[in-house]
């Protein structure tokens, strides 16, 4: 066989894979870079350089939009951390319906966003929702969750962790189970109490669960959409408005350059904040 046939045979496995790769990610984050810098229709296009860019950044509610961003996603990925790690353990413990308590908890992921904004939006309706009639039955008067300024993007939020918090026990279960029992062992020994297992055990050895579950929830943050403008459409105002639902209004308003330079921008925005909190969450795993 021939030597330098034999170093890259291996290699043209990778080749399908690749032209796929290319087709479905690299082809389009190209064009889209370069029809930011157009003003284009489905028939034809006209180069006008970085005026997209500049028309975007002057947009009214671009700085709200960016505040609600940073906001909703540290929000949602916080808890999700905190909520996944506390259910991992519950989950993970000699409780007897834990199987039936995993499949439960899972549910939520498995159903559609949309589905979920709908029903969410119908619960907190401010008179005829069930969560205000609960209320209203003890004595309680509940607020307008959707249409008050100031609960509206935070009651988004709890509605997006209840969703994915799912997702994040069940990376915390599987960082759990692989911690090696002979910490646990030692600890008994020791006389250590369940504070301990959990603060000296569990919380170090799953930092690897936990750096997965931050990236993901923080980048799902940065890009989410579809739960934003199926509860509120950016409402009251501009008060529930992300990068993701201006971007949007500006496709449904025929501006289909200046939405596409704002894709540029949420992308370059998310690789900002994500590269580098993943090489410092790394770091921290190594160094552990």
């Amino acid at each position: 066989m021939n030597p330098i046939f034999k170093r890259t045979y291996s290699y043209l496995f990778l080749v399908p894979a690749a032209i796929i790769y290319f087709v479905i990610f690299i082809l389009p984050t190209i064009l889209s870079f370069f029809f930011s810098l157009t003003r284009w229709t489905l028939t034809e296009w006209e180069f006008i350089g970085l005026e997209n860019f500049v028309t975007f950044f002057n947009e009214q509610s671009l700085s709200i939009g960016f505040k609600n961003t940073l906001i909703y996603a540290v929000v949602t990925s916080a808890l999700k951390v905190v909520l996944g790690l506390l259910l991992g353990v519950l989950l993970t413990s000699k409780i007897r319906t834990k199987d039936y308590l995993r499949s439960v908890i899972f549910f939520p992921t498995l159903v559609s966003t949309i589905a979920v904004g709908i029903a969410f939006s119908m619960m907190m309706h401010p008179s005829q929702g069930i969560i205000n009639t609960s209320l209203a039955a003890i004595g309680i008067s509940g607020p307008d969750w959707l249409g008050d300024t100031r609960l509206a993007l935070l009651s988004v939020a709890l509605v997006d962790v209840w969703k994915g918090v799912g997702f994040a026990t069940v990376i915390y279960i599987a960082g759990i189970l692989s911690i090696p029992g002979e910490y646990y062992e030692a600890l008994q020994i020791d006389g250590g109490n369940a504070w301990h297992k959990f603060w000296n055990i569990i919380v170090p050895l799953s930092r690897p669960a936990t750096n997965s579950v931050i990236i993901l929830a923080f980048i799902g943050g940065l890009r989410s959409f579809d739960l934003i403008w199926t509860m509120t459409k950016g409402g009251p105002g501009f008060t529930t408005d992300l990068i993701a639902s201006i971007i949007y209004k500006q496709y449904q308003g025929g501006f289909y350059g200046l939405a596409t330079a704002g894709n540029v921008i949420l992308f370059l925005i998310v690789s900002a904040l994500a590269f580098p909190l993943y090489t410092y969450l790394n770091r921290r795993e190594v160094d552990l």
